[in-house]
């Protein structure tokens, strides 16, 4: 499988560790930058491109996943779902990473470099990495909206339950 990454220079240390990770573990990563420290860099600059790389070879049928890394990883997941095709959460705990695979089908993972050790972030990107995604009917459902929403601009349709507004709840 291959693995994009993208980060800032709050992730920078992480990115280099997991290169080197992801070819131990038998991935081969794909590095999207930073290359070099620099306080001023921009996120979006290397986690779109990565999560681009991620969408495209999807688009052609291959086995891609990515990982974008920041001090927080919001801004990065933010990026990285600015690109069509991708689905990027941020993880923080196992079980995060475990559920953006199994129910999500995320293909992009955002870990925040300074909120965990070296150790917690690299298990989090390992539990995503190795979690397959089941396709249970309701999860496939539920990311079919969110890519009919991405490309129509439609909202999906309210259930029935929704039809009736609070003052009809008992």
């Amino acid at each position: 499988m291959r693995v994009h990454l993208g980060s800032d220079h709050a992730g920078l240390e992480l990115k280099d560790h997991l290169m080197n990770w992801l070819v131990d573990n038998g991935y081969e990563p794909v590095d999207h930058g930073p290359f070099v420290y620099d306080a001023l860099d921009d996120y979006p600059v290397f986690c779109i491109r990565a999560a681009e790389a991620v969408a495209a070879e999807q688009a052609d049928g291959l086995d891609s996943l990515g990982v974008v890394i920041g001090g927080s990883g919001n801004g990065e997941q933010m990026a990285a779902n600015k690109v069509i095709g991708v689905r990027a959460a941020l993880v923080w705990n196992d079980a995060t990473a475990q559920l953006a695979r199994e129910h999500n089908n995320a293909n992009v993972v955002s870990v925040g470099g300074r909120q965990h050790t070296l150790e917690e972030m690299t298990r989090f990107v390992g539990i995503f990495l190795s979690e397959p995604f089941p396709g249970d009917e309701r999860h496939v459902r539920r990311i079919a909206m969110m890519s009919d929403y991405e490309v129509t601009r439609e909202l999906p349709p309210l259930p029935e339950s929704a039809m009736s507004g609070p003052a009809d709840r008992d």
